[in-house]
């Protein structure tokens, strides 16, 4: 496939590897190892500032195939509830996007969001009193049919499970068209786990319409950029070597990481031409 023939490639990857503004202000993301549900908090008091760091990080959540957002405002700093009508926005435009994401809040009931909410007319966000009880929740209501997932050891011969695990995908969801570019995608992903991580990594196939998203996590936290050094995996056929992170810059509509609890998720997605 030439490049005059792939679909319009994203301008930058999307990489967040944190957002904070000071001890105790700013925003935390923690994505889950298949990328499923990602949970965003929002600690301090108020303001403008505060506000741009938690729209630049959702947009770089939303950028990505997950399928539920965690907005967790416990420790927000906002007792008059200045910032309802920007919240229940971001929270329209996830759930009415190209790929609707579900977005839901933790918060103590006895709030002035809490009650907005509960007297909105139509739709309304669901909110949780504990992160624990949003998880659970949205847990129950996570489709699995359109997700493969395994797990890998750390070494050379899993870049290949990888592939394979992508071939099934494909197959599975009637996608050989994508085939060819998840799999030198996932390769790329894999071996930089192998390589640079050494540790266990869990590879994630998943679809979303006629996109195949792929993510590797594994338990390092230190994040990827294109400039890397170029990886090469020795025992992979000329074929099928890394060719560096800039070739998944070049093959996926688009890529980004996020961190997770134990290290971090790096994730691309792809398309067939237009």
């Amino acid at each position: 496939m030439t490049s005059a023939s792939r679909p319009e490639r994203a301008e930058r990857s999307h990489l967040l590897d944190a957002v904070t503004d000071g001890p105790g202000v700013g925003v935390a993301v923690a994505a889950d190892a298949d990328l499923a549900m990602v949970e965003l908090a929002v600690r301090g008091q108020w303001s403008p500032s505060l506000a741009e760091q938690a729209s630049a990080a959702l947009r770089l959540c939303l950028a990505g195939p997950s399928t539920s957002i965690i907005v967790d405002l416990s420790d927000l700093g906002d007792p008059d509830g200045v910032s309802v009508s920007y919240w229940l926005m971001l929270w329209r435009r996830a759930r009415l996007g190209t790929a609707p994401v579900r977005m839901t809040f933790c918060l103590p009931r006895a709030t002035v969001f809490s009650r907005r909410v509960r007297f909105l007319q139509g739709p309304q966000p669901r909110v949780f009193a504990s992160v624990l009880e949003a998880r659970t929740a949205i847990g129950k209501r996570t489709p699995q049919a359109d997700r493969l997932q395994a797990r890998l050891d750390p070494q050379p011969g899993s870049v290949r499970s990888a592939r394979d695990l992508v071939m099934q995908a494909c197959h599975a969801w009637r996608l050989p068209a994508l085939l060819s570019d998840a799999r030198l995608i996932v390769s790329e992903l894999a071996a930089n786990a192998v390589e640079h991580a050494g540790t266990d990594f869990i590879v994630t196939v998943s679809r979303g319409g006629v996109r195949i998203h792929v993510s590797v996590h594994d338990c390092v936290g230190r994040f990827p950029h294109p400039d890397e050094r170029e990886l090469v995996v020795p025992q992979a056929s000329l074929d099928e070597r890394g060719r560096g992170l800039r070739l998944v810059h070049t093959t996926a509509v688009v890529w980004g990481a996020l961190p997770t609890r134990d290290g971090k998720v790096v994730w691309a997605t792809v398309a067939a031409p237009s």
